[in-house]
């Protein structure tokens, strides 16, 4: 029934775990993100592609494009608080309620932490905060408490952006895949594979080994300068995370770990049913993110925890628009996309639809309807 991209792992566990952008390379990039966009260019040759964006006023451009630290910390800030009152209120659970008081609030934190990846793919674009260096900051926060090498991720996205459902140049989706109901159990309650796997890829990382056709790409064998950051980012995140669990059990406070080491890999579900939706069903080898990208609505809770992805058409369309403008292009260019979603049980429906037809003909592929363009 489900599906999304399930490479070497599920998607949500891998180094280059998540989800998208048309990069500006922005000026805070490191060096090595514009040497990798140099090699796209340089080595691969891959051809531009031509892609449809909505045609909209240049004022309203402006104004989307337009940065707000005010905004970006009501996001920022606002979901990291939320992490904290679901950890805390869990930790004091711990020691003085029910232990099934405390295991639904260690659950409700999961649920809330799995949406981490989302934080550090938005800040990770540089379009957050209008303020530089506070993107990189909470990037950093974020890609830490996450498991999240967010170093590889966005060398990885710069492509899923630029090429997006075009292979070779885009790996990060690969269509079609097939994801069934048993993954939504397996990787939605508690993920012990996952763990082990973040685990591995952490540590294989830290060492310097990059395998497989995708990771060899970004992080040629010849090019080892590009691979000190990542490298130093996974050996970041096993100190730091090795320190916690080690101070933690030294002073009888093993519910620490629980809420901030292992928390990526609990309480899942919800992130699954909404980060699933971006590209399941949809076609490749496509100019028009309308048919390769998938909107849909979301109660304002789940959206905000969701950094506002459910518009993924507008995303990919109009990329370096903040998260929190999303809303206000969507209403901009609404005439314009394929009918709209109503909600996960809406949306699910539809991909369903899709996945049963794909049971039949492994071909197949869904192209939306568009709304025929009024004639000039």
């Amino acid at each position: 029934m489900f599906d999304i991209v399930l490479r070497d792992q599920f998607e949500r566990r891998s180094p280059f775990f998540c989800h998208d952008r048309l990069m500006e390379i922005p000026d805070i990039l490191p060096p090595e993100k514009k040497s990798l966009a140099s090699f796209t260019v340089k080595e691969r040759k891959a051809p531009a592609i031509d892609w449809y964006r909505t045609p909209l006023p240049s004022d309203a451009v402006k104004a989307l494009h337009r940065r707000s630290d005010s905004k970006g910390a009501v996001q920022t800030i606002g979901y990291l608080g939320i992490l904290a009152v679901t950890g805390f209120s869990a930790y004091y659970s711990f020691s003085h309620w029910s232990w099934a008081v405390t295991a639904g609030l260690v659950f409700l934190h999961g649920m809330v932490t799995a949406f981490l990846i989302n934080g550090v793919h938005e800040l990770g674009h540089g379009t957050v905060f209008k303020t530089k260096g506070l993107n990189p900051f909470f990037c950093h926060v974020l890609a830490f408490l996450g498991w999240i090498n967010h170093e590889t991720f966005q060398s990885s996205h710069i492509r899923h952006h630029r090429y997006t459902l075009h292979p070779p140049d885009d790996l990060e989706v690969v269509l079609p895949v097939r994801l069934m109901i048993r993954h939504f159990f397996l990787t939605g309650f508690i993920d012990p594979v996952a763990t082990l796997n973040a685990l591995k890829n952490t540590v294989r990382i830290a060492r310097g080994k990059f395998q497989g056709d995708w990771e060899l790409t970004l992080y040629p064998a010849d090019m080892p300068d590009k691979r000190k950051v990542p490298v130093r980012w996974a050996r970041t995140m096993l100190v730091g995370h090795g320190l916690i669990v080690a101070v933690s059990l030294a002073t009888g406070q093993w519910i620490i770990p629980v809420l901030v080491t292992l928390a990526p890999f609990y309480g899942g579900w919800l992130f699954f049913l909404c980060n699933n939706t971006q590209h399941i069903g949809l076609q490749d080898n496509v100019p028009d993110f309308r048919l390769c990208c998938r909107t849909f609505t979301l109660n304002p809770v789940t959206r905000f925890l969701y950094w506002q992805m459910n518009y993924h058409t507008e995303h990919h369309m109009y990329a370096a628009v903040p998260c929190y403008n999303l809303d206000r292009l969507h209403t901009l260019i609404r005439h314009d996309l394929p009918p709209i979603p109503r909600g996960l049980v809406g949306v699910w429906k539809e991909i369903a639809a899709i996945q049963s037809r794909q049971d039949k003909d492994p071909t197949y592929q869904y192209a939306a309807p568009l709304p025929a363009r009024p004639e000039s």
